[in-house]
């Protein structure tokens, strides 16, 4: 059955080295996309990273954060609560909580070729995020949580 309301109040959530992530839909649910929240602690940041095969939108929901796009030459542009961005396929970035609260935003990849046959479940592509990393996947993948409110 197609499934056409996702209650963000409902996610799974994945406690990276740098990073939360509570996935909304995922890329399973979709043909060419998924949504989840970024919860960046302060200090906290991703590594530098690249979507070869999605462009990445997303909202800002509350606090203020860095973001670093290019990879041999560097921009850095300053986000806010309200801000709305985009980055293209092929554009390496990365965003920094710059705030003493945390940095919290809605994102949603949108895959220029379908969903990727390789990656084709969120765990999946979790999976290949911790073996690049040496992160341990049971660690990360902590599970459903309820009551999650990320627009207060």
């Amino acid at each position: 059955m197609t499934q056409y309301v996702f209650d963000s109040r409902r996610v799974a959530r994945y406690r990276f080295p740098t990073h939360t992530n509570d996935l909304i839909m995922d890329r399973r649910d979709a043909a060419t996309s998924e949504a989840f929240f970024v919860i960046l602690e302060p200090g906290e940041a991703p590594p530098l990273h690249v979507h070869l095969d999605a462009e990445q939108v997303f909202f800002v929901l509350q606090g203020t954060a860095d973001m670093t796009v290019g990879l041999t030459e560097q921009e850095t542009f300053p986000l806010k609560a309200g801000d709305f961005v985009r980055t293209p396929p092929g554009i390496h970035h990365a965003v920094r909580c710059t705030g003493s609260t945390p940095f919290v935003y809605l994102s949603i990849d949108c895959f220029t070729g379908g969903r990727p046959s390789a990656e084709p479940t969120w765990d999946s592509h979790v999976r290949q995020m911790c073996a690049e990393h040496g992160w341990d996947f049971d660690a990360v993948a902590l599970g459903l949580i309820e009551g999650t409110d990320h627009l207060h």
